[in-house]
C-alpha cells in the first residue's frame, strides 16, 4: 500500500533529501475505508520514517440523507476519522489541506477535528520550516471549488501567500487543476517549486491502453497521477486511499506516496 519514488525537482536544494508521507482522499466510511484501515494507514506513514506528512484533503464521505444540525450525514464520523489519524507523527510536522467533500460536509468541522487530534489545518496559510538548517515553506490553498474561479485572482493570492517567510515553496492543494493558475506570466513566485494534490483517485480505474477513463479534473487525464511537469513546477498527485462514487478500485490501488525529493542546485 505504501508507493515510493525519487522526485527530481531542479534547484530548491533546500529540499533535497526531503521525504514526505502523502495521504489523500481518505473518504471514512467508504468502500473497506474503517477504523482498521485508518489505523493501517497512519501506521504505515509513520513506518516510513517521513520528514514530513500531508493530508491532502476529502476526509469524509457524506450520503445523501441531511441531519438535525443540518448537514449531510456521513458514513464515519469526522470525529472517529481524526481519531484514526491521531497518531500520525512526522519530525517536521503533519500538515492538512481541505477537499471539496469536506466543503460539502462543512470545512470548519472537519478541520476543527483534525486540530483536535494535533494536526495543523493550513487554509491560505504559509508555514516556514527548516530542512537540515535550510529554510523552506509550506504553503496551504484552500480548496479549489472554494478559491476564485479566476486564474489571475488565484496567482495574485498566492504571491501575497509566497511573500511571507523565505525559501522554496511546496503547495499543498487538494485538486491538481491548480496548477496552470500558478504557472506561465501569474505564477505566483519563482520559488514555487512542488505542487501535491489528490482528488482524482488516480481514476480510481485504470485499463491498458484505455488509461483512466473518468477523472474529476478539467484537464481530462492530463494530471490523473504521480509526477509532472509543467512550465518549470513540479507536481506530485497521490490516487488516495477511499472511494468515491463507484465503490471500487480496478488497477489502481490505494496508498500512501512516500516521495523523497532530490534537486539540484539553486545556482
Amino acid at each position: 500500500m505504501a508507493t515510493r519514488a525519487d522526485v527530481e525537482i531542479p534547484g530548491g536544494n533546500a529540499l533535497d533529501g526531503l521525504k514526505i508521507a502523502m495521504i489523500g482522499d481518505i473518504h471514512g466510511g467508504s468502500n473497506a475505508v474503517d477504523a482498521e484501515m485508518l489505523r493501517r494507514v497512519t501506521a504505515l506513514a509513520n513506518a516510513e520514517q517521513p520528514d514530513l506528512i500531508v493530508l491532502l484533503g476529502d476526509y469524509v464521505s457524506e450520503t445523501r440523507a441531511v441531519g438535525a444540525d443540518g448537514r449531510r450525514i456521513l458514513r464515519m464520523p469526522m470525529s472517529e476519522i481524526a481519531d484514526g489519524l491521531a497518531g500520525l507523527r512526522a519530525p517536521l510536522g503533519v500538515f492538512a489541506a481541505l477537499g471539496n467533500h469536506d466543503g460539502v460536509y462543512g470545512s470548519d468541522a472537519v478541520a476543527a477535528e483534525l486540530r483536535r487530534v494535533g494536526i495543523r489545518v493550513l487554509v491560505n496559510e504559509t508555514v516556514q520550516l527548516d530542512n537540515d538548517g535550510k529554510p523552506f515553506r509550506i504553503l496551504g490553498f484552500a480548496d479549489h471549488l472554494s478559491l476564485p474561479q479566476n486564474w489571475k485572482r488565484v496567482s495574485d493570492l498566492g504571491r501575497g501567500l509566497a511573500q511571507q517567510g523565505n525559501g522554496p515553496i511546496i503547495v499543498l492543494e487538494h485538486s491538481p487543476d491548480i496548477l496552470p493558475m500558478l504557472t506561465g506570466e501569474l505564477a505566483m513566485s519563482s520559488d514555487l517549486k512542488l505542487i501535491l494534490a489528490a482528488h482524482t483517485h488516480g481514476g480510481q480505474v485504470w485499463m491498458p491502453l484505455v488509461g483512466t477513463p473518468i477523472v474529476p479534473s478539467s484537464y481530462g487525464q492530463k494530471y490523473s497521477y504521480g509526477h509532472i511537469r509543467e512550465a518549470g513546477i513540479d507536481m506530485y498527485i497521490t490516487s488516495g486511499v477511499g472511494t468515491s462514487i463507484l465503490p471500487i478500485r480496478f488497477m489502481m490501488p490505494p496508498e500512501v506516496a512516500v516521495i523523497k525529493l532530490v534537486c539540484g542546485s539553486d545556482q
